[in-house]
């Protein structure tokens, strides 16, 4: 979720012992490969992640003292003192790939836990802890899910408390791993990262190579982003922010080709970054942008993880090329037309093509959508988001008090009807509705407020491509699949269950709050928290559960009974010390006659 304008925010404890191996350089291979080093240094902990039944993807960054490249080891165990090695070779890296390594260790078995570290002359990285993926029948999984964390907005308080965990899986992260706005107190999210000691490194946009592999070397400096990658294998997909602002196949509203240059260019630089640092297995070393993928957890769940920000998305709408500046009269046909457009995408064709026929291969009793933006549609009255959302027709608290007496004056209405007696302002006075309540309702603009249409508050999630979301329903209903999606971006924690246009009931959508950027109270800050969250609640009916001003990070505690989605909270990411809450937990079953949230 991008910084609020008028554009978008309607569519809107190191691992191992902590210390990092180093010493003297003592040899060198004469093509300068720096071999038997005591001072080749592991820079940034170590990671895995992609696992699959016999494999999995080992990450670390090593650089030499000297030389352009370095040779590395690498060995896997089932032990945590490395007694029983089960899987070890031999690797290099220089400049070209900014000294990470990335290794995908085969041969393992299914279901099993193990231990991994890398070595180069002297020099041992921190071990991680790892596993594979499990076949056949299993009882539980437990996943971790994460989205938005910006450096310079706060501590990682939730990467620490994740880490601290003996009973999760995998780490899910679905995108704005890094954030490429530049440093300053004027940019996104950084008015406290002097203080907090965050401020970003570069301290320019992100434009280039260079410029993106050192922002992701300050964010993995992060000690307890280090602990976590250290202690869970990570599957992850990005979103915007790794490239830039509300990104979409063919630019992003944060990017000027006049002064930035082509698009294309900065986000293939963005790209080889993401892959160069991160856990993840290449699909097709031909086309980077070919990130979708799948992970089977025996027969309990399968895995999407999606992309639907960068390979197919169409533009984004706006509610501002809809408006006659001159009259300020909006033109609901063209939009609705717009929105109507059959050919509008988001996943793209080929994505879509592929995810049907993953669901269709898949026998697993649930299936899972790792993804970026919210897919439950969330409409919400037009004059709480026009003429801007900062400056509103009125606030939520307004439009509760204009909502609450039109309510009292229809429950009124009935009851004196029913009962025989007419329905005139003395009687409704007499009945229990205030002079204001019946001033309100008797007034045009109150009468228009209530009466407006209800609008998508972003359109950069699926609210905006409600064609291609129709299409991802139509599939899981034809399919007969138990649909559960994981979303993030907003900043937000949401709950929401999924009904496709005729209101048939396609699965539930839970969605993580953020790691550290900052939420609707950042936005909002007139507006009570608890108010906010409770008035959106009542306005759209199929949401479950809300919190806009904490952040956070969701389990996802899956079974073949269930699925409960638990949300972890931090008091603050501001202050070293913290407090953390279970704020909420809900469940779903599987069934066509479920699928949808338990309310009680």
């Amino acid at each position: 979720m991008p910084p609020i304008d008028r554009r978008n925010f309607i569519r809107h404890i190191i691992a191992g012992s902590g210390a990092l191996a180093s010493g003297l350089l003592t040899a060198c291979n004469n093509d300068g490969a720096a071999n038997a080093s005591t001072s080749n240094t592991f820079t940034h902990g170590v990671a895995s992640g992609d696992p699959l039944t016999d494999r999995v993807i080992l990450w670390t960054r090593a650089v030499p003292a000297s030389g352009s490249s370095l040779n590395v080891n690498w060995e896997v165990a089932s032990d945590e003192a490395f007694s029983n090695i089960v899987s070890k070779g031999e690797t290099s890296t220089d400049a070209a790939r900014d000294y990470t390594i990335k290794v995908d260790a085969t041969g393992l078995q299914a279901g099993s836990t193990y231990f991994y570290r890398f070595k180069t002359g002297d020099a041992v990285s921190p071990s991680g802890k790892t596993r594979t993926l499990p076949t056949g029948d299993i009882s539980e999984v437990k996943l971790a899910v994460f989205s938005c964390a910006n450096y310079p907005a706060g501590y990682f308080h939730v990467y620490a408390e994740a880490a601290k965990r003996n009973d999760l899986f995998a780490a899910l992260h679905l995108g704005d791993y890094i954030y490429e706005y530049g440093a300053g107190a004027d940019q996104y999210a950084s008015a406290d990262a002097t203080k907090l000691g965050r401020v970003s490194v570069p301290a320019n946009e992100l434009l280039k190579i260079e410029d993106y592999r050192q922002r992701y070397a300050q964010y993995r400096s992060d000690k307890d982003l280090q602990a976590l990658h250290a202690r869970l294998p990570f599957i992850c997909i990005w979103d915007d922010h790794e490239v830039a602002n509300d990104a979409w196949k063919d630019g992003a509203e944060n990017h000027t080709t006049a002064t930035e240059g082509d698009f294309t260019l900065r986000r293939a630089a963005a790209l080889k970054a993401w892959y160069e640092w991160l856990p993840v297995r290449e699909q097709d070393a031909s086309n980077p942008l070919k990130a979708y993928r799948s992970f089977d957890f025996g027969s309990l769940l399968s895995l999407h993880m999606l992309d639907t920000r960068l390979g197919g998305r169409d533009k984004q709408l706006d509610y501002v090329d809809y408006i006659d500046p001159s009259t300020g009269v909006f033109n609901t046909a063209g939009f609705t037309a717009a929105m109507s457009d059959p050919t509008r995408q988001l996943l793209g064709a080929e994505q879509t093509a592929w995810l049907q026929g993953q669901l269709a291969a898949s026998t697993a009793i649930w299936q899972v959508l790792g993804q970026q933006v919210l897919m439950g549609k969330m409409h919400l009255p037009s004059p709480l988001l026009t003429p801007t959302p900062q400056n509103p027709t009125v606030s939520f608290a307004q439009y509760g008090v204009i909502a609450t007496a039109f309510i009292t004056y229809q429950t009124l209405s009935t009851q004196l009807t029913a009962a025989g007696t007419p329905v005139t302002p003395e009687n409704l006075l007499a009945a229990g509705m205030t002079t204001d309540q019946l001033t309100i309702v008797n007034d045009p603009t109150s009468q228009a407020i209530i009466n407006a249409p209800s609008i998508p508050y972003n359109l950069d999630a699926w609210d905006g491509y409600a064609v291609a979301r129709e299409t991802v329903y139509g599939i899981a209903r034809l399919l007969d699949k138990n649909l559960l999606v994981l979303s993030g971006d907003t900043h937000n924690a949401w709950a929401n269950d999924l009904q496709d246009q005729d209101g048939n009931q396609v699965g539930v959508e839970f969605a993580t709050g953020s790691v550290s950027s900052p939420g609707l109270e950042e936005y909002l800050p007139g507006t009570s928290p608890a108010e906010l969250a409770a008035g959106v609640r009542q306005l759209i009916p199929t949401l479950a559960y809300a919190d806009t001003s904490k952040r956070g990070y969701l389990v996802l505690r899956v079974t073949p009974a269930e699925a409960q989605a638990d949300w972890h909270l931090v008091s603050t990411v501001k202050e070293t010390v913290y407090t953390t809450v279970l704020d909420k937990s809900l469940t779903t079953l599987p069934g066509a006659g479920n699928r949808k949230i338990v309310r009680t």
